[in-house]
């Protein structure tokens, strides 16, 4: 006697057994190799698709993060900046950026002559494209704050004018200095003869973070100062308003309201609003806080009520998604040893849920963050020099935004500002990427275990 049959089956075993593969189990455990084959592909297109999308930022944004300046020394002649000889800045104000623009050709054009240079083809008026237009006025600045420099010589830092600067991080060449009117190769020269000689370095940039935009000639002198500052005064007010009113909505329609038809509107509304094109809001903004309540344009809290409308729908469904996870036996538990219905949410769902809350609330300000359309329909993509104030009253000084600031940038026509528009665009990345993080370090922190 033998165990095995004619087929050689073993004895006993059906001939549909899982363990005899046949023709549609092979079918299917190959379909199946196939679709893991088309996700290994999709996650790597992805993968590939995000590092060229880094890498195109990255290259073309780290050198706004440097900046090419100009040591040489200035003399600050007494009789052109203080001609009362009072040292008063009240009276110094008087002398224009104006005054100070001789001195600093005058200042290259001694070093020129000090170190023997000699640039064939080089003509005096190529010195006053040479070093930045703000170059004067940051020569201004810093006598009106130290009077007393008046009457000496400074060993002053000044800014390269855009295209030296581009020249000396590679993006002009000597061919590309040919056809442009901005620029001659004899500046190039200069240039290189001036950095042989110590009077032209590269540094790190912090007036790119802290300064606040420029004019169209000056792209080596814009910077976010302004518009960090904006987009922080509006992340507050998006904060304050947007977690208290969608954590309160949420709580109510999750846990208090009864189900009937008029909470089935609400919540079909606000999956409904959850999807609208962010422009939306902004019209929206532009018709009821501006046209009718009167609020400032291109002011942060107009730009925070905004932003609020547009994440409270976001921050309302992570919410409730949130209080759901939470197992009904927590709240029979509680309730069965003598809590009241509100205790029941606030002691013991509330807290479970806090993880998924902070999680959602954080991912909607960083939506927020990266917005622009409706940014720009209320008046913050206007040129602001100047700083807003300390809140409350910053609230309602004009300012622009990150987003806003990089779609201004990049409808200018001087190169030097897509290399900041980059710039800047890193800068938010970042920002993004370290309030995702702080959600996920907030959300495994406060995670309990039940």
């Amino acid at each position: 006697m033998t165990d095995a049959q004619a087929d050689g089956r073993p004895e006993g075993r059906p001939a549909n057994s899982i363990l005899t593969p046949t023709r549609r189990m092979k079918r299917r455990k190959a379909a199946e190799k196939r679709f893991k084959l088309y996700g290994m592909i999709a996650v790597t297109v992805g993968i590939l698709a995000l590092v060229f999308l880094l890498t195109s930022i990255l290259g073309r944004g780290l050198s706004a993060f440097e900046q090419t300046m100009v040591e040489i020394p200035v003399e600050l002649p007494a009789e052109t900046l203080d001609p009362e000889g009072n040292r008063d800045p009240a009276e110094m104000q008087r002398v224009t950026t104006f005054s100070y623009a001789p001195l600093v050709a005058d200042a290259l054009a001694d070093v020129i002559a000090a170190e023997a240079i000699e640039i064939e083809g080089l003509e005096p008026s190529d010195l006053g494209g040479f070093i930045s237009q703000e170059a004067a006025a940051q020569l201004r600045n810093f006598v009106l704050a130290n009077p007393e420099a008046v009457g000496t010589t400074l060993e002053a830092e000044l800014l390269a004018g855009g295209r030296i600067d581009g020249y000396m991080k590679g993006r002009v060449t000597m061919e590309t200095a040919a056809l442009d009117s901005n620029v001659s190769v004899e500046q190039l020269r200069l240039a290189d003869a001036l950095e042989e000689a110590g009077y032209l370095k590269t540094s790190f940039n912090w007036d790119f973070i802290t300064a606040p935009d420029a004019s169209d000639q000056r792209p080596e002198a814009a910077g976010l100062g302004v518009a960090i500052l904006g987009s922080f005064y509006m992340m507050i007010v998006v904060l304050v308003l947007a977690l208290p009113i969608g954590v309160a909505a949420s709580i109510y329609l999750e846990e208090f309201a009864p189900k009937n038809r008029l909470t089935d509107i609400i919540e079909v509304n606000i999956s409904n609003l959850a999807a609208v094109p962010s422009i939306v809001f902004g019209i929206l903004g532009l018709a009821i806080f501006i046209n009718f309540m009167g609020l400032p344009q291109s002011a942060p809290i107009v730009g925070g009520l905004v932003l609020t409308l547009m994440t409270l729908p976001t921050i309302i469904i992570a919410t409730r998604a949130a209080l759901k996870a939470v197992p009904p036996s927590i709240r029979d538990a509680a309730l069965g040893v003598g809590a009241s219905k509100m205790q029941s949410v606030f002691h013991h769902v509330l807290p479970l849920a806090m993880p998924g809350i902070l999680t959602g609330t954080i991912i909607g300000l960083a939506q927020a963050l990266g917005e622009t359309a409706p940014l720009l329909l209320i008046g913050m993509v206007a040129f602001v020099r100047e700083y807003p104030d300390a809140p409350p009253e910053g609230f309602f000084d004009p300012a622009s935004a990150l987003p806003v600031q990089v779609y201004n940038w990049t409808q200018r026509a001087d190169p030097a500002f897509v290399e900041r528009a980059s710039g800047a665009i890193i800068v938010l990345l970042v920002f993004l990427v370290l309030m995702n993080t702080v959600a996920v370090i907030l959300r495994r922190r406060l995670e309990r275990r039940w």
